[in-house]
């Protein structure tokens, strides 16, 4: 399997217009363990490394632009703690010390599995993900990016450039169950946020539906936005846990999230 290093964004795109089949890594935690248990078979990689063009987080005339090679060690501090706490909370269970120094944002939406943990808080906040090719760039919302299991809407050409947010300064937090308490893929997991400014409650969970869901509700329904949650999920049962308990506890998160931001 051939490895390319590109230094450059545009030489980084050039090549995967060349080799459409090929596989971008970057923290390689979902790509490598694919190719080690033979579950894709790439012809060549093309490692991202060198690209300083995806690093780093910047404003945008008041967007919080997170580049998508953004660790979830850099997550979990500096201007995204501050304006997304629900996302650092989230980048803090995930994986450890050593996958989060090399795990990326990016790689979350590309491998756009329901159990990312970045992305409640991602599409709570209403994310638009940046995408870019040789033909040009296109940006969607993070809930049309999304569209399946594991798919995500790229075309074979295109790359993930950065997450676009405008910071909506909600109380928001985030919470998972998992079978332990670290080092573990989550049964079912949520992003919440009590946003007084537009009068709205806004849940994103994970783990529960193929693709990460957003529910909204008024501010003043929060009596009944734990059991309205429950009921928008679409578990399955799997080796983690049933569809029942994945309901069951999408309720109790909601209950204790609300409790936090309402505190």
């Amino acid at each position: 399997m051939d490895v390319h290093t590109p230094h450059t964004l545009g030489e980084a795109l050039r090549t995967k217009a060349d080799l459409p089949e090929a596989r971008f890594v970057q923290g390689g935690t979902d790509v490598l363990v694919e190719l080690n248990f033979d579950r894709s078979r790439p012809p060549a990689l093309i490692n991202l490394n060198e690209v300083a063009e995806l690093r780093g987080v910047h404003r945008d005339d008041g967007t919080l632009v997170l580049g998508s090679g953004l660790t979830y060690s850099l997550a979990m501090t500096g201007v995204v703690a501050e304006e997304l706490p629900a996302l650092a909370e989230a980048s803090r269970t995930v994986g450890s010390p050593q996958i989060r120094n090399r795990g990326t944002i990016g790689g979350n939406l590309g491998t756009a599995s329901p159990a990312g943990d970045a992305l409640p808080p991602l599409l709570a906040e209403g994310a638009e993900v940046e995408i870019v090719s040789v033909r040009g760039e296109r940006r969607l919302p993070l809930s049309e990016f999304l569209v399946g299991v594991k798919r995500n809407a790229l075309e074979p050409d295109e790359l993930i450039r950065a997450v676009r947010i405008r910071p909506s300064r909600a109380k928001q937090t985030f919470m998972k169950v998992g079978p332990r308490n670290a080092m573990v893929i989550s049964v079912c997991s949520l992003a919440l946020e009590v946003d007084r400014e537009r009068g709205e409650l806004r849940a994103a969970f994970g783990s529960a539906a193929p693709t990460v869901r957003l529910v909204t509700a008024p501010l003043g329904e929060t009596e009944g936005f734990p059991a309205l949650v429950a009921a928008s999920a679409s578990p399955i049962d799997d080796v983690r846990g049933t569809a029942a308990y994945r309901r069951h506890a999408l309720e109790v998160l909601t209950r204790r999230a609300l409790e936090r931001c309402l505190a």
